[in-house]
């Protein structure tokens, strides 16, 4: 499969770690949107160890600076697709920070629980 994470150029990385990458989006669906991408080749969160897991929450921090530096939402949704079920198409962990603004969908109640039609409203 396709995998456009293993060589990503070096003008692209907004911040590294031992761990991760951390980019900006090159299809954001909102301005602002990050991705974070394990260095290690594994497919999705499950296959991250303890020490990256922990490791994941501290980039999530950092892309919600790197982004408020530029940006000023009103909100995010933090997100990561695991397995072709979920909507995975990149067989290699990354998860997206979306920035979210008032006003960027009519009614962005139930947020994630769209992703299954008809759920997202209760």
């Amino acid at each position: 499969m396709n995998n456009p994470f293993k060589s990503i150029p070096e003008s692209r990385i907004l911040s590294e770690s031992e761990d991760f990458l951390i980019i900006k989006d090159i299809f954001p669906v909102s301005p602002g949107h990050i991705l974070i991408i394990s260095k290690r080749e594994v497919t999705d969160f499950f296959a991250l160890t303890d020490s990256e897991r922990n490791q994941l929450n501290k980039s999530i921090l950092i892309a919600k600076s790197l982004i408020e530096l530029e940006y000023k939402p009103n909100g995010y949704n933090i997100g990561m697709n695991c397995g072709e079920a979920a909507g995975q198409t990149v067989f290699h962990f990354h998860c997206h920070v979306i920035p979210r603004y008032i006003g960027d969908m009519e009614n962005p109640r139930g947020g994630v629980r769209h992703c299954v039609e008809g759920k997202g409203n209760y």
